[in-house]
């Protein structure tokens, strides 16, 4: 995705990889520690700033690294305060990041792959096909640089409280770089974020989701849709690499009644998915996981036929599935009119 001719980024390594730089650069081994401070705590983009690292040092690193901070290309503004912002990340590609804020939270939903593979009937980031594979420093690059520093005169916005994996791609085909973002956001030496701060989204491609519960202690989403197995593949192409029943058989091996937290994400179609049998379905597949359900307003894009439920038969499947002891809520709906809502993301230029 970068150009032949860039220098490696230093945005995205971890602390080794760091200390693997100074090693090269003849440097104290404890300049890779400060290098992270400066790049993950302090988010400097320039390495004048780096104050505590000597003249000659800056030198050799600005001579053979970036620091890999790029500023976004363009932000647009929903009326209900959600942000996306593009970035451009080389060869004529380019992702999406959407900042979402409510009350004193801020969420960043993050882009991990331009384009994606899954092909989901539903969703526009799927119709563009997969371009490439975002690297960690280009997902730790829209962490980094959102929200941005306040123009003058406008007020801060609230700092980053949490980062979701449901942007553009699918996080687990792009496993390698989105665990090294995941050390890098909760390592004493990052970010030091606790890993609840932190949810990563998939439609359930094994065995990488494996690897995300035996490594990580993250909050998983794992993009459902629908119980029945041949409508589900019908519209989510994976289903036949990944059946659902067997995502959801290795998802029981694991504790989900405390701290770590469990989503089934749910988008509703008006006379597809939506009524008490595919509640029931839904219920039978999730047996006695601790879990909870999103249910998500379909947002419509050029070229699918589905159309959003009403909002009585959102309430009546919530209802249904809360008085079968399943937690159920109805995901509130933000940024649609700026094209940033759940399926929207397609980094229109």
């Amino acid at each position: 995705m970068e150009k032949q001719d860039s220098k490696p980024k230093l945005i995205g390594m971890t602390l080794a990889e760091l200390q693997d730089v100074v090693y090269r650069g003849k440097m104290p081994k404890f300049v890779g520690k400060q290098l992270a401070e400066w790049l993950y705590d302090k988010k400097v983009s320039d390495f004048e700033s780096m104050a505590n690292i000597s003249k000659k040092n800056k030198e050799w690193l600005a001579a053979n690294y970036e620091i890999g901070r790029e500023r976004p290309s363009r932000e647009s503004k929903s009326a209900d305060g959600t942000v996306k912002y593009l970035f451009n990340v080389g060869n004529g590609n380019a992702i999406e990041s959407v900042y979402i804020p409510d009350k004193d939270r801020a969420t960043l939903c993050v882009s991990s792959q331009v384009g994606c593979k899954m092909n989901c009937y539903f969703c526009a980031t799927g119709k563009l096909g997969f371009k490439a594979n975002l690297s960690a420093a280009q997902i730790m690059n829209q962490i980094l640089s959102i929200p941005p520093a306040p123009k003058k005169g406008e007020e801060p916005m609230n700092p980053l409280t949490n980062v979701v994996f449901m942007g553009m791609g699918e996080p687990l085909d792009n496993f390698k770089e989105v665990e090294k973002v995941i050390e890098i956001l909760t390592a004493p030496w990052g970010l030091a974020w606790s890993p609840k701060r932190i949810t990563v989204s998939t439609v359930g491609k094994l065995p990488q989701l494996k690897e995300l519960l035996d490594r990580t202690q993250v909050h998983v989403a794992i993009s459902v849709h629908t119980a029945d197995t041949a409508q589900r593949e019908s519209m989510m192409p994976a289903q036949r690499a990944f059946p659902i029943s067997n995502v959801m058989k290795t998802l029981s091996g694991y504790d989900f009644s405390h701290q770590r937290r469990l989503s089934l994400e749910y988008i509703m179609w008006r006379g597809v998915n939506d009524d008490i049998v595919h509640a029931d379905m839904l219920v039978k597949l999730i047996g006695k996981i601790p879990c909870r359900v999103n249910l998500i307003r379909f947002h419509s894009i050029p070229g699918v036929d589905l159309k959003p439920c009403s909002e009585e038969r959102m309430i009546m499947f919530r209802n249904h599935l809360n008085q079968k002891g399943i937690t159920a809520t109805i995901r509130a709906s933000r940024g649609e009119d700026i094209e940033a809502a759940c399926g929207m993301l397609a980094a229109k230029k």
